[in-house]
This record gives C-alpha cells, sequence and structure tokens, in this order.
C-alpha cells in the first residue's frame, strides 16, 4: 500500500466517528477494547472506557484502522495480566470468514480477494449456523442474538444470554465440535445397516440433530440437479440415475426408507454420502474465537482499515437475507476521487462495476477508490 495516502483516510475515519451513533456495545464500561494500526489488527490492548461518550471520543482525538473489543465482560477490564481483569462471563460468539471456505471462485481469484460468490456463500454459511444449528438445535432465538458484518470476507454472531455467559473453554470447544460434525458415528443413524434383506432405515428430514441435517441436505441436493449430487462424490452415471428417481427417493426419505431404488454396497454407499454431507455442512467457524472467552473481536460499526467498510450491525435474522456489504456497509459517499489503478479483478459497489484496471487513472465514487487504495490495487492522484 502506498502510505502517502494514509493521513487523508484517518482523517475520514476521524470525522466517521465523529458522526456515528451506534458505537458504544452493550456494558462498554465492562468491555477490554484494542486497536490496531495499519501493520497488525490488534497492536494495543487492555484498554477500557467508562461509557459510550468516552469511548466515541478516544476514537475522534485517535481514530484507528482497527477496533476490537472484548466479548467478555471484566470488573477491571483494563486489568493486565488477564488473570487481574476479575471475568465475569462471555458472549459466546461465532466468526466466520469465506477465506476459511474452500469455493470454486478460489480457483480464479486469490483468497485475499472477495468476490460477489464469496460473500453471498459466507453469508449462506452464517444463516445455516444460526437456521441449522443455533435455534433449532440450542434453543436460541432471533433475539439473543447479534449479527455483524466483518467488514471485510465474513460475519460474527454473538449469542447473549444469561446462561452462555459462564461457559468455559471445554464447554465453547464442545458447541464447535457438535457443529462441525466431530464424532459422529453416521451408522447410529441408519439402524438396520449391516443387516442382509432389510430395508435400510435412516433419518427422515424432520428429524432432530444432525440426522434431520444430512436428510434434509441430501433431498436438496437431489432436487437441484445432477451436478449437486456429484459434489456429494456420487459418480455421474449414479447420480443420474437418483436424479431421475428422484420423486420414488424422496417420498422413501421422508418415511425413513433410503432403500427406494437398488444400490450396490447400499449401507456403505449412503453412509459415505452422509458423511461428506455431515463435513460439507460443518460451519466454517473459526474455533479459536468460539472456544476463548478473552478473544477481542471488531466493533460493531466500527470502519475496518482494509476496506473502508463498516463492520455493520445486521439488524435480524430476516434482514440478513437482503444484506448486501457491498452497498449496505459503505460508509463514504459525498465525494468522487481520482485514483491511479492496477486490479485484475473487478468490484462491484453499490450496484455499479469498478475495473478491472490496468494501470489506469480513473476517477471513482471515494468508497470505491478507497476500497481499492486499502487494499493495496491504487494510489491516490491528488
Amino acid at each position: 500500500m502506498n502510505r502517502e495516502g494514509l493521513p487523508m483516510v484517518l482523517n475520514l475515519i476521524k470525522e466517521y466517528y465523529k458522526g456515528v451513533e451506534d458505537i458504544a456495545p452493550r456494558k462498554t464500561e465492562s468491555r477490554e477494547f484494542g486497536f490496531g494500526n495499519w501493520d497488525v489488527k490488534i497492536a494495543y490492548r487492555h484498554f477500557s472506557f467508562s461509557g459510550k461518550e468516552a469511548l466515541k471520543n478516544y476514537l475522534v482525538a485517535n481514530p484507528p484502522p482497527y477496533v476490537s473489543y472484548s466479548a467478555a465482560y471484566y470488573k477491571e477490564p483494563a486489568g493486565r495480566p488477564m488473570e487481574a481483569k476479575g471475568w465475569e462471563g462471555s458472549e459466546l460468539v461465532f466468526d466466520l470468514d469465506v477465506t476459511d471456505m474452500n469455493l470454486s471462485c478460489h480457483l480464479v481469484h486469490e483468497k485475499s480477494w472477495v468476490c460477489d460468490n464469496c460473500l453471498e456463500s459466507v453469508k449462506q454459511e452464517t444463516i445455516k449456523l444460526i437456521e441449522d444449528f443455533l435455534i433449532p438445535d440450542f434453543g436460541f432465538s432471533d433475539k439473543d442474538l447479534e449479527i455483524n458484518f466483518s467488514g471485510n470476507r465474513g460475519y460474527h454472531v454473538h449469542v447473549n444470554r444469561d446462561d452462555v455467559l459462564k461457559l468455559d473453554s471445554y464447554a465453547r470447544n464442545q458447541i464447535t465440535e457438535y457443529i462441525a460434525g466431530t464424532g459422529i458415528e453416521v451408522s447410529d443413524l441408519f439402524p438396520t445397516s449391516g443387516k442382509k434383506s432389510t430395508a435400510l432405515i435412516g433419518p427422515k428430514p424432520t428429524d432432530a440433530g444432525w440426522g434431520g441435517k444430512i436428510a434434509r441436505n441430501f433431498l436438496k441436493k437431489l432436487n437441484d440437479s445432477t451436478d449437486a449430487l456429484a459434489e456429494l462424490g456420487i459418480d455421474r452415471t449414479m447420480a443420474k440415475r437418483l436424479y431421475e428417481k428422484r420423486a420414488l427417493i424422496e417420498m422413501g426419505i421422508n418415511r425413513g426408507n433410503w432403500d427406494m431404488v437398488y444400490i450396490k454396497n447400499k449401507a456403505e454407499f449412503w453412509q459415505k454420502i452422509s458423511h461428506v454431507q455431515a463435513i460439507m455442512q460443518s460451519d466454517k467457524i473459526d474455533r479459536n474465537v468460539t472456544k476463548d472467552p478473552s478473544h477481542l473481536i471488531r466493533l460493531p460499526n466500527s470502519i475496518h482499515g482494509e476496506t473502508g467498510l463498516i463492520a455493520k450491525k445486521v439488524k435480524s435474522l430476516a434482514d440478513l437475507g437482503s444484506f448486501d456489504p457491498m452497498k449496505d456497509a459503505i460508509a463514504f459517499r459525498k465525494r468522487q476521487m481520482t485514483v491511479f489503478a492496477n486490479s485484475k479483478y473487478r468490484i462491484i459497489m453499490n450496484g455499479q462495476q469498478f475495473g478491472p484496471y490496468k494501470e489506469k487513472e480513473t476517477t471513482v465514487p471515494i468508497y470505491a477508490a478507497l476500497y481499492l487504495y486499502l487494499k493495496g490495487l491504487a494510489r491516490f492522484v491528488f
């Protein structure tokens, strides 16, 4: 990144914090805060603030490229070492980042780049985490959850309920193990597996837990296409046959009968497919974030120093489906800027395409100029 433009960027961040209202988290006075520079996202930590005004005043006086805060509540949040803080509890936090996913678009661009497919894929993983696990399996409700765009490549989901605050690292790790499907014995889901001359009985889509998830996910793939079935590792000849018989297979699985068409070595076949689905369905969560009660994470509605976007709060799960970070998380809109850009990929922001650019001087909205500059793909032309 060309650093000549950084003073201007910091001035923009300062003006943003002057005008922002919803920047202080609940129980601000009990949180630890950390701040980053252009080289390290958390360069300084062990800060605390008495409330909203104190936090906002600091951000205006010392505009940082990155702001993080603790999911934990402390008696003395500025205390050090960590043991001196007096831990009182931590929200349960899930961090989903597209760089932890294996997507087809990663064969086209580097994982450091974020395209439309990346953002949509990680959003769908976030929805799946909530709708397939947190609500049905753990009994959380929409009102217990806070959903935030990370400001760059993913989403953070916070669970704030009294009965999770005191969970230790082991309990938090067990939750991630369950969501990842670790230790699932797929044979337990097929009780007649290995019994000759007996229909293969398996999970129904209405079943609770992993059995229902596997059944529902397979039926979705079955009704999507032959290609979707092939993604499960099924050879195309068999995938085509299953797709052609999908109505019959679906009727059987809805009743718990996974034996509606002839398949050689049926038990092994379905167990393998179920296992692959379990791996595919495991959410791409950063387990270290979830299991570490003292972890610092991006402050909602703060500016992300690698994109110039807002780490935007999403109002609710219902709003997440239509949330477009490259439109809804734009912080700066009021002017145009000229940049000298060299980017082999396009970006779409606020419904408009920018790039690719090959060593080209171009005038674009300030949010696009900032994004390209902070990604190291452009320099400002003053």
